[in-house]
């Protein structure tokens, strides 16, 4: 059964939360040795036979593909010496690990199913609806679905290059309530806590500001994983803004799952009120094509939730078209929002700080009003 829940656990419920994405660490899931911690998993397991059993449904984004096939190749540095032998560790480990994964769910009366997913295929909008319907069938099914980067064909340029962001895009395809992040710390502190025996530990973030980013650390604690806290913050961002909960536990408990909701620390990140879904995809997104730079003045038009015009751009960056995914940045460097360009490249550098009625004159044909629509953009932050 599931323990009687605390609240901060409560908002990840099988009542409040009737889906769930878990993602597990390679620290967690693969011992110094590079093999699977099976009897631990057989805990994680079991906490989500658990909430299966309370109608919750499930999806698994787990690591250690690369920390198994590693061992198997005897590649160096744990199979991270090269993007070559990171792909053919992942390669080999990845068929021990969705082994591992079906054998266990089965002696817990459920199916297992295997979706390996790059960068492109949820920043690429057709795909992305493609993944999610995938999703839903699978979840419907009564399926669990175990996901993780396709590392074998992913390259420096189009990969999620950690399994925290993975997760939080994978709940926006899913349109899971809540993301639980397995980690080898239990939540974000002031500081680094294995540098600063002052760190405290944060409970619940309701809001990530400068202060909250201030906070993070780059680093993974067990040089196995690649993410740390800035990666976990982002997927915070990105979960929260698409209606998501996130909360970062640690998986050091045999049932973690199970000691979190009877109580275990972790840091909860609220979900703000999500945007539509395509708002949620935009501002999800890891790769854009350009940047747009404003001036104050228009950066207070688009906290007033107004359209970006050309007046009040004063540069551009990038090479993009009509339609590509840019960021729109403020004048000291932060990212305001992320849109959809209303014109290529050339044609948006010669209109920057040009007022409305000049822009026929300047183009040669009738102007759109707007350089990104209001419509088709979202604040982020």
């Amino acid at each position: 059964m599931v323990a009687d829940l605390k609240p901060a656990a409560a908002r990840f419920s099988p009542t409040a939360c009737p889906r769930l994405v878990i993602k597990i660490g390679s620290a967690l899931l693969v011992d110094a040795a590079g093999t699977v911690r099976r009897e631990w998993l057989k805990g994680v397991v079991a906490d989500i036979a658990d909430r299966r059993s309370a109608g919750q449904q499930i999806v698994v984004v787990s690591s250690g593909a690369i920390a198994l096939g590693a061992r198997r190749l005897g590649l160096p540095k744990g199979g991270r010496a090269s993007l070559e032998d990171a792909q053919a560790a992942a390669a080999t480990g990845q068929i021990a690990l969705s082994q591992c994964w079906a054998e266990l769910l089965g002696d817990e009366g459920l199916t297992a199913a295997q979706m390996l997913v790059t960068l492109d295929d949820l920043e690429d909008r057709r795909r992305y609806l493609n993944a999610a319907s995938t999703l839903d069938r699978l979840l419907t099914l009564g399926v669990v679905p175990i996901i993780n980067e396709n590392d074998s064909v992913a390259t420096e340029e189009i990969r999620f290059g950690d399994n925290d962001r993975l997760a939080a895009r994978i709940s926006q395809a899913a349109l899971a309530g809540g993301v639980i992040l397995m980690s080898d710390i239990d939540g974000l502190y002031t500081a680094n806590p294995q540098r600063d025996p002052a760190a405290t530990h944060i409970a619940e973030v309701t809001r990530i500001d400068a202060r909250i980013r201030a906070m993070a650390d780059g680093g993974s604690g067990s040089g196995m994983g690649s993410g740390g806290m800035i990666s976990k913050l982002e997927a915070a961002r990105i979960a929260t803004a698409a209606g998501a909960h996130l909360a970062i536990i640690s998986g050091g408990q045999e049932r973690p799952l199970t000691a979190f909701a009877a109580g275990a620390r972790g840091t909860v990140f609220v979900a703000t009120r999500p945007e539509n879904a395509r708002r949620a995809w935009l501002a999800g997104r890891l790769t854009v094509k350009g940047k747009l730079h404003v001036d104050a003045g228009a950066a207070h038009a688009l906290a007033d939730g107004r359209s970006l015009l050309p007046a009040g751009v004063t540069a551009v960056e990038g090479r993009f078209e009509r339609g590509d995914v840019l960021d729109i940045v403020a004048p000291d460097g932060t990212v305001l929002a992320r849109g959809l360009a209303e014109y290529d490249a050339p044609d948006a550098t010669k209109i920057i700080g040009r007022r409305s009625d000049a822009l026929a004159g300047i183009l040669g044909y009738a102007p759109r009003g707007a350089m990104v629509h209001r419509d088709h953009m979202v604040l982020i932050g």
